[in-house]
């Protein structure tokens, strides 16, 4: 018997992409194997070839789920002004990154661990979402509104900024996620030479 009695392939499937995401994040891509995800998940290990063709397979698919849902939940507002985009863009990474802590966090540890095609495929969507920061800081400079020598690299500094919040932000904690958005919003402001 390959499935536990009463699994359904509609349930499974997700659950066993949900349990490889936590134990990927916990543990890392190397240390887990196909038989710990299916322990997790109450199948049996041969069970979980039915939703994917190897761990590769899986991680590639974590990466780019994660990765697709980020570029699809992003809208930027080109006629906006600039310093109102970038606000909205830092609220938006780290309310995103908050909610998608172990997705985030894949993204950025377990990239190394891609095949070269999954990696280009992965770093192209990265580039999309790079690009779209990078767009707002190019206005802001043309608009005079912000000061920066390389907006390509402030692009990659803000993002590596923002995102660090996964590292030590804890629910409950003693700043609330609108006060952690407004912090970073002021660090996001100087960044760019905007006060």
């Amino acid at each position: 018997m390959a499935r536990t009695h009463g699994s359904r392939a509609e349930i499974t499937g997700p659950l066993v992409r949900a349990e490889a995401r936590r134990l990927f994040a916990r543990h890392g891509y190397a240390a887990v194997s196909m038989r710990q995800i299916a322990a997790a998940v109450g199948v049996q290990a041969g069970a979980l070839y039915a939703y994917t063709p190897d761990k590769q397979a899986l991680l590639h698919d974590l990466l780019d789920s994660h990765m697709q849902e980020l570029l699809a939940a992003w809208q930027d507002d080109p006629a906006a002004p600039p310093l109102a985009r970038l606000e909205a863009f830092v609220r938006f990474h780290i309310a995103f990154s908050l909610d998608h802590s172990d997705a985030v966090f894949l993204s950025y540890m377990e990239l190394r661990n891609l095949t070269p095609q999954n990696h280009r495929r992965i770093a192209d969507l990265r580039g999309r979402y790079e690009a779209a920061l990078e767009t707002i800081l190019r206005d802001g400079i043309a608009a005079g509104v912000m000061r920066l020598d390389d907006p390509k690299l402030a692009t990659m500094a803000l993002i590596a900024m923002l995102t660090g919040v996964t590292n030590w932000y804890r629910e409950g904690g003693r700043l609330d996620r609108r006060r952690i958005g407004d912090i970073y919003w002021g660090l996001a402001r100087g960044a760019v030479g905007a006060d």
